[in-house]
């Protein structure tokens, strides 16, 4: 009896411990960005938090407990009783980043009236593809499960994401309702679709003359194109746009292989009467969204789109 006790304990160990480490690529920073880009633009400045009353923060809200504990920050207006949700999806090449990095983003957007959501999920040397585009649909079924707390529509759902978090922003929407993009062992009977998407400098087609993706997208996509064509015709939201895809905003920089498929989407949406936007801001380098004057421009396009969508 002794030794099954021993051995209990130790296996019960060992499964906490391989949950709760993981490999983390801290590469990806505003501080490390910032450092990169005031060489070239010396007139930018980070944005910064905000003090005000009128947002309620809620920190580390567990949304999944799949393989360990994933969380989200909420930012949310206390002006109303029910907003418009906002889920957004920090970049970081599918590789890095966290979700702290959207706040200053969530905090700006709330005091508009909206309910904002900085996602965590699970990067590329923890788990690939599709998995974390299943993590950040596991965290909308949760918000819209628990849509009182949060003070949400759960019927006004954006998605916004930045860079790859903008890659994956306009997969998750492109993907509404299609049962291969959704978590079979989630059993919350909520629905995982949205109702808009941002996507913020993110690629819409990995394979595109435009595209010129490579190692790090094939270590998140498990696998080059030659090894793994499928996922990265799967991975690509311009696969999935039809007549069920929800209004869009583009947000761009002015680095054409961030573009990778945009035009092509959006002769696809204007086919299909789908309402859609696009600025491409002027000069700008990819992470612009981190930085005024660019941040600023930013947000209101993003209010404005959200104000005209819902």
């Amino acid at each position: 009896m002794k030794n099954v006790f021993l051995f209990t304990v130790f296996f019960l160990s060992n499964a906490i411990f391989a949950q709760s480490t993981y490999s983390i690529d801290t590469s990806y920073t505003i501080k490390s960005t910032y450092t990169k880009l005031i060489k070239k633009y010396p007139f930018i400045k980070t944005a910064q938090e905000l003090n005000n009353t009128n947002v309620t923060e809620i920190s580390d809200v567990v949304y999944s407990q799949k393989n360990r504990a994933l969380h989200f920050d909420a930012y949310y207006s206390t002006t109303k009783k029910r907003n418009p949700a906002v889920i957004m999806i920090h970049g970081g090449g599918w590789r890095s980043g966290n979700k702290n990095q959207m706040k200053v983003m969530a905090q700006k957007i709330a005091l508009k009236g909206y309910s904002c959501f900085t996602i965590e999920y699970r990067l590329s040397l923890e788990a690939k593809y599709p998995e974390g585009i299943l993590d950040v649909k596991n965290a909308i079924r949760f918000i819209k499960d628990n849509a009182g707390k949060f003070n949400v529509d759960p019927n006004k759902i954006a998605v916004l994401g930045c860079s790859a978090g903008g890659q994956m922003a306009a997969l998750i929407g492109t993907t509404n309702d299609n049962p291969a993009f959704d978590d079979v062992q989630n059993k919350s009977k909520s629905s995982s679709k949205v109702n808009a998407i941002i996507d913020i400098d993110g690629v819409l087609a990995f394979k595109h003359p435009e595209s010129s993706e490579g190692d790090v997208a094939a270590f998140w996509l498990n696998g080059t194109y030659n090894e793994n064509p499928e996922n990265w015709k799967n991975a690509s939201a311009l696969t999935h746009t039809n007549k069920h895809t929800p209004p869009v905003l583009f947000i761009n920089s002015s680095i054409p292989r961030f573009h990778a498929g945009r035009d092509d989407m959006i002769a696809i949406l204007n086919e299909k009467n789908i309402y859609n936007q696009v600025h491409t801001i002027k000069d700008s380098p990819h992470s612009f969204w981190f930085f005024n004057p660019w941040f600023d421009e930013t947000v209101l396009y993003t209010t404005q789109f959200l104000d005209k969508v819902f």
